[in-house]
């Protein structure tokens, strides 16, 4: 009966750290993919001081409207506005910034035209609505443009690494579990 104990003990043992080895490594994983995709676009984002925009012009741009330049193929809002004393174009988020720096806001759904059309005229109607809104802009004042909407904010951020960091320390503490008890263990059996 005694020795069966002792080789039970030994493989929950055995399993137990396994897995505090294995959650280890996944959280350590990732940590490397959020560090590689996640931290870059967070540090990249400098729009970190709330301001106050007021409206100058919200323009729907369509690739009929303007001949000669490099159109897109779907409308998209072009809103221009003061903020911190200064004129400049407002950017739905980070992103709206990367796909086409022309549009202040892209549609959702660019397949079909005229759904895009009403999408991008209710968004400008709400603009004309509310004339003065709250705006994330650089406070040192190097990017020109502003967002009306931050995606890398700190609690996005807390929010990706709050799972892996929960994970790591899960791990590591059934790892100090199974070795504080094999110590006791062999304490216990040299008595």
């Amino acid at each position: 009966m005694g020795k069966n104990l002792v080789t039970a003990q030994i493989r929950g043992e055995t399993r137990a750290l396994c897995l505090g080895a294995l959650m280890v490594v996944c959280s350590a994983i990732t940590y490397y993919i959020l560090g590689t995709t996640v931290l870059p676009l967070y540090h990249k984002s400098v729009w970190t001081k709330v301001s106050n925009c007021h409206l100058l012009e919200a323009d729907i741009r369509d690739h009929e409207k303007l001949d000669g330049k490099k159109v897109p193929q779907y409308p998209c809002l072009w809103v221009n506005v003061s903020a911190t004393g200064k004129s400049a174009i407002l950017y739905h988020t980070e992103e709206t910034k990367e796909k086409n720096r022309q549009c202040s806001y892209i549609p959702e759904s660019l397949e079909d035209y005229q759904e895009a059309r009403i999408d991008v005229e209710t968004i400008r109607g709400r603009f004309k609505e509310h004339q003065t809104f709250p705006c994330y802009s650089d406070p040192e004042e190097i990017e020109r443009s502003v967002l009306l909407r931050r995606i890398y904010t700190p609690q996005t951020l807390f929010k990706w690494l709050f799972w892996p960091t929960f994970m790591l320390t899960g791990g590591i503490f059934i790892i100090m579990m199974v070795k504080i008890n094999q110590a006791l263990s062999m304490l216990a059996a040299q008595r």
